[in-house]
């Protein structure tokens, strides 16, 4: 019997998935579970269909996620602290900082996305990955400066 997934099942396929299992497994488990649909015409062409403005909706995103990402390589920040000899900062530079930074700029960018291996503790420049979307990251010139 020709079933397409409607969920992940394991050892069997993932969802979207069009699977040959026996009839007793799919009358008995399959589909009282709605874990699957039969594979009639209507429901592959209408699979395809979903597939389809799935893909369209994700080009779309990372497109948006691509000019998010020019705009960010084209800023150049300025955070301003009090530091003491030497260039060391009072406290330090952590991505909420940058976040808000970004935040008056105008580019909305979650701190978790903000890929900083260790807080900024120095005065400087320092160019920080910031990730957009999936593979895509920015790179941001931040000055932090002495008050």
């Amino acid at each position: 019997m020709d079933l397409i997934l409607i969920e992940d099942v394991p050892s069997l396929g993932k969802a979207g998935d069009t699977v040959k299992v026996s009839g007793g497994y799919a009358r008995n488990y399959l589909l009282p579970r709605r874990m699957a649909i039969l594979a009639s015409t209507g429901n592959v062409k209408s699979l395809e269909h979903e597939k389809r403005l799935l893909q369209e909706k994700l080009n779309k995103t990372e497109r948006e996620a691509e000019k998010l990402a020019e705009k960010i390589e084209e800023l150049s920040c300025t955070i301003v602290k009090s530091a003491g000899e030497g260039g060391k900062l009072f406290g330090a530079v952590t991505s909420h900082d940058i976040e808000g930074v970004l935040a008056e700029h105008g580019v909305v960018v979650d701190r978790k996305k903000i890929h900083l291996e260790d807080p900024i503790k120095n005065l400087g420049l320092y160019t920080v990955p910031v990730k957009v979307h999936g593979n895509i990251t920015a790179h941001l010139k931040l000055w932090v400066v002495q008050e």
